[in-house]
């Protein structure tokens, strides 16, 4: 996958490349939705044996953080900027 992104960058002809970059860019955020969601159920699939897989084994298996994991089972797939915050429990 890398080596055909590799090619793209690499062709000569601007016309060419520019035409073949909109065309993976289009693609990838249709793809983009579709492969999240894959993975969300990799997370939900595992989180769900019993005993349930921890966070950190899942992100080690991912290769991705801890906090990812926990956002991925949340369903959030937004910036960490956007990140909604917990609410404060009242006391």
């Amino acid at each position: 996958m890398i080596d055909a992104m590799n090619a793209v960058e690499a062709m000569t002809d601007p016309e060419k490349r520019a035409k073949a970059i909109g065309e993976v860019m289009a693609d990838q955020a249709e793809r983009g939705k579709r492969w999240r969601e894959m993975r969300r159920q990799v997370v939900l699939e595992m989180r769900a044996q019993d005993p349930p897989v921890s966070y950190r084994k899942i992100a080690a298996a991912l290769g991705v953080g801890l906090a990812t994991v926990q956002d991925i089972e949340r369903g959030y797939t937004g910036s960490g900027k956007d990140r909604p915050r917990a609410k404060p429990s009242a006391e």
